[in-house]
């Protein structure tokens, strides 16, 4: 049986996802708010990182297994699924920051559309 390749990457960014879960846990607990964030800073950015990663992800991935289904070199999923990662990473830490160095947040999200768009276009011109 031949394994997956986005599979990887879909355990992987579900690593970054826990992760990303549990700070917003932690930040609720620490600061007592269980609803909403009510002016926390520090708590309202752990929420947003954690939202648009819930937005972005499962497009990503499933456009992903598409380009992957699609008949493409292992290598071109492999790209794709890195330069993800990598993409969500920079965008989480960026915008983690209460005082943000937006460079890494364009980085994140100049990178995860271009997965995005990249995929895209392998579908639609698949071979």
């Amino acid at each position: 049986m031949q394994h997956s390749v986005t599979a990887l990457y879909a355990a992987a960014l579900a690593v970054g996802f826990i992760f990303l879960s549990v700070r917003v846990i932690a930040r609720r607990r620490a600061s007592g708010i269980a609803i909403g964030t009510q002016g926390d800073k520090a708590l309202e950015r752990a929420a947003r990182v954690h939202g648009n990663f819930a937005e972005y992800v499962p497009m990503a991935l499933l456009m992903l297994w598409f380009v992957e289904q699609a008949g493409y070199p292992a290598w071109i999923v492999h790209a794709l699924g890195l330069a993800l990662v990598f993409a969500r990473t920079v965008h989480a830490i960026g915008y983690s920051r209460v005082n943000e160095d937006f460079r890494f947040r364009v980085v994140g999200m100049m990178g995860t559309f271009s997965v995005l768009a990249f995929a895209v276009v392998l579908v639609i011109l698949r071979p």
